[in-house]
């Protein structure tokens, strides 16, 4: 289990690119096996988790040539079929301690596309086999994400009309269905939560660019002032943030706007938090999109830490992702777990300092927040199993210390 070391207490300079959006990267690279044809895509992050995904498509027989940093041209023409036909199981999902993941959605509704699941209880294994997948009305009992993506690639090559109600409209969903269409996919409704899928015969080639990703934006938004830094962040999609720049403003985070460029300014004199035009206090909660995006709630909650006043945070999707905030009370945080789900934060305002700790990261999301404490802290902090962070942030020690941060491995 590797760690790095934190230097914490320095105020950063410089601008950011952001690598390419982690959870799309995760869906368009599964999309190179719909088609024989050569597929081009750009802009991959070089991340733990998309570099498995890579690995898996060349074990499945993919050919994947990279092209120059961050571009891949993939093959599936020879495809190991006889791969394909032994008996593959998938294993429960893993990574992120953040509570349950259920997998519910994916496979009830592949099912009523013409699947049979076959589920090993005791060895928690699915089998998933058909002969053919058949179009289908679809109702799903919750918006997921990667539920409505394996829909959507189950769909587009299936016989007949496919519609799929309540489905994700997150950028991620619409950027996969931007490259389907690219290669011949019938894809109606794209961005609201009805899509309507027409399947055709055959995909053929494409190039698809992978939008910057937003949720590394939202932590470095929120880094910048907790570390009272300026940071431009560069080429952000402004389209593509939805609630991220207002959530943060809610705080007090002055986010300025500049071509397509996202600056921070350094906020030495602090931020304060907004209320309710009543009075009351300010709560921040996650939900599907265009609502504030769960993977930034642990970002939040750490920000507001050192604001002026107090914030409730309200994480709704996942019983355990706030259990992380024993680490940031240990560092002086003033924050009351209400229960799993809820926490109220009770701003220090830079007039007392967090303090450097030892901690270990639970998941991607609570290691980069817990990275964001140790540089506003006083002191030298280490966080263990760093591997959690590199899940999702490109060489992120590198790019830090070259804002001025003094980090490293250990």
């Amino acid at each position: 289990m590797k760690s790095v070391r934190i230097t914490g207490g320095m105020s950063l300079k410089g601008e950011v690119i952001p690598q390419g959006a982690k959870n799309e990267a995760l869906q368009v690279l599964s999309a190179v096996l719909l088609t024989d044809d050569k597929i081009t895509i750009n802009n991959i992050p070089d991340i733990i988790d998309v570099n498995k995904l890579i690995e898996i498509l060349k074990n499945l027989g993919v050919t994947c040539s990279n092209l120059k940093n961050g571009s891949y041209e993939f093959s599936a023409k020879k495809v190991n079929l006889d791969y394909l036909k032994s008996d593959a199981s998938i294993p429960r999902p893993g990574g992120d301690k953040i509570g349950r993941r259920r997998l519910d959605t994916h496979f009830v509704n592949l099912e009523k596309l013409g699947a049979k699941l076959d589920y090993d209880s005791k060895n928690r294994i699915y089998n998933v086999k058909t002969n053919g997948l058949i179009g289908v009305d679809l109702l799903l009992d919750e918006a997921s994400v990667t539920g409505t993506a394996n829909l959507i690639m189950a769909s587009v090559l299936a016989k007949g009309d496919t519609r799929i109600y309540n489905a994700a409209c997150e950028p991620y969903i619409q950027q996969l269905c931007s490259m389907l269409i690219k290669m011949g996919a019938n894809i109606q409704g794209i961005g609201s939560n009805l899509l309507t899928i027409s399947g055709v015969e055959k995909l053929n080639g494409a190039t698809h660019t992978i939008l910057p990703d937003m949720i590394e934006i939202g932590s470095w938004i929120g880094l910048a002032a907790m570390t009272k830094s300026e940071i431009r962040i560069k080429n952000v999609s402004w389209e593509n943030l939805g609630q991220i720049p207002n959530t943060f403003r809610k705080l007090g985070i002055k986010i300025l706007k500049e071509g397509d460029d996202m600056i921070i300014p350094s906020h030495n004199d602090g931020y304060e938090i907004s209320n309710y035009i009543d009075g009351s206090i300010l709560t921040i909660s996650d939900a599907p999109w265009p609502g504030f995006s769960p993977d930034l709630i642990s970002i939040i909650l750490v920000v507001a830490t050192q604001a002026r006043g107090s914030i409730l945070v309200h994480q709704k999707m996942f019983e355990s992702r706030l259990f992380f905030v024993d680490k940031l009370i240990d560092m002086g945080a003033k924050i009351i777990l209400s229960d799993p789900h809820r926490a109220s934060v009770i701003g220090l305002d830079f007039k007392s300092e967090l303090k450097a700790t030892v901690m270990s990261s639970p998941d991607i999301r609570a290691g980069i927040a817990l990275l964001i404490a140790a540089l506003s802290a006083n002191g030298t902090s280490v966080i263990q199993n760093v591997e959690q962070i590199d899940r999702g942030y490109e060489n992120i020690v590198k790019r830090l210390n070259q804002l001025g941060a003094e980090i490293e491995r250990i």
